[in-house]
């Protein structure tokens, strides 16, 4: 019985140190510049590639037309930036973005449920970054 009662006693542990991880993520974490109000803001939540394509290709043309825009990442879509298989190169396009002075953040606790910290061309932050995109951001757009 005692033998019971300690091994459920440390799954019961494991399994909420795992909750509370998940659900806690790194929101202290913070890369967005708060000072910055760009012209657009543009979330990506969907797991679709040609979406995600589509998406930052809005931004590069936003971009050509003088425009600072910043994405942020959540969600599927940050399985897409770990690793795209599809025709969409999304680590070209997201390379051309960035070179054209372009931001691209991701949601700490999207990558931290896929256990990576290594998703292409992003920085990792929390949901308080995404937030202050919401806040600042002139226009909004989200896919």
């Amino acid at each position: 019985m005692k033998k019971i009662i300690i091994t459920s006693l440390f799954i019961l542990s494991v399994y909420l140190i795992g909750q509370s991880q998940i659900l806690s993520g790194c929101e202290g974490v913070t890369a967005f510049n708060k000072a910055s109000t760009p012209d657009i803001g543009i979330i990506i939540s969907s797991g679709d590639a040609e979406t995600v394509w589509n998406a930052l290709r809005l931004g590069i043309a936003a971009q050509s037309k003088g425009d600072t825009v910043v994405i942020f990442v959540i969600s599927k879509a940050v399985d897409v930036f770990i690793k795209d298989t599809s025709k969409f190169d999304i680590p070209k396009t997201s390379l051309q973005f960035v070179s054209n002075g372009g931001d691209i953040y991701t949601c700490a606790t999207c990558t931290k449920m896929r256990h990576t910290e290594n998703v292409q061309m992003c920085t990792i932050t929390s949901i308080y970054d995404l937030y202050e995109i919401v806040k600042r951001s002139k226009k909004l757009v989200t896919f």
